[in-house]
This record gives C-alpha cells, sequence and structure tokens, in this order.
C-alpha cells in the first residue's frame, strides 16, 4: 500500500494560482494512472485532472486550459497547477493512485473568492 499527503491549497482570489502537491511514501514510478479529484460541499468527489505513468493526461472539461497535472516518478510526488482560479474551484482536493482503491490522500481545502 501507500500512504499519499496533499499539500498546497489555501485561500486565493479569483483569477489567482495554486500549485498542489501529492507526496507518496513510496516510488510512483510503478504506478500506471495517478489523479486529482475534487469535492464541493454538497457536491460529489469528481475527477479533476488523470495522468499515466509515462505522461498522457487528461482532465475535465471545467478545468481544461486552466489546470496542468504532472508527476516526478524520481520524486515520487504527484502535481496540479491551478491558473484562473473561479470560484467553482473551491472544495477538498484529493490526490489517487488509480489501480488502488483505497490509496487516497487525506484532501487539501482549496478556497477561491470572488
Amino acid at each position: 500500500q501507500v500512504q499519499l499527503v496533499e499539500s498546497g491549497g489555501g485561500l486565493v482570489q479569483a483569477g489567482g494560482s495554486l500549485r498542489l502537491s501529492c507526496a507518496a511514501s513510496r516510488s510512483i514510478i510503478s504506478f500506471n494512472d495517478m489523479a486529482w479529484y475534487r469535492q464541493a460541499p454538497g457536491k460529489q468527489r469528481e475527477l479533476v485532472a488523470a495522468i499515466a505513468s509515462r505522461g498522457p493526461t487528461s482532465y475535465a472539461d471545467s478545468v481544461l486550459g486552466r489546470f496542468t497535472i504532472s508527476r516526478d516518478n524520481a520524486g515520487s510526488t504527484l502535481y496540479l497547477q491551478m491558473n484562473s482560479l473561479k470560484p467553482e474551484d473551491t472544495g477538498v482536493y484529493y490526490c489517487h493512485v488509480v489501480n488502488l482503491p483505497r490509496a487516497w490522500g487525506q484532501g487539501t481545502q482549496v478556497t477561491v473568492s470572488s
């Protein structure tokens, strides 16, 4: 199993940027897909972005062109660069190893004020 710890969340004004990090307790090079999810108050958790082990990425339509997912296999870290943030991006952001159902972090809060 693997432990995941997210960081980098916070309060930011609309139009601002944040960079989230997800540190893994062991090497992530063997993980095929990793992803960022978010959960807004009163809503279901939704997929934000995913990245395969060799780099292909995919994004939710709502963040396409604003968010960038990346991974540092050597450093065992997953990142999410978030630009042009909107109030609707507010939520708790989680990282996840797609083929390990229990591999979730504890989440980091992102709040975007209008």
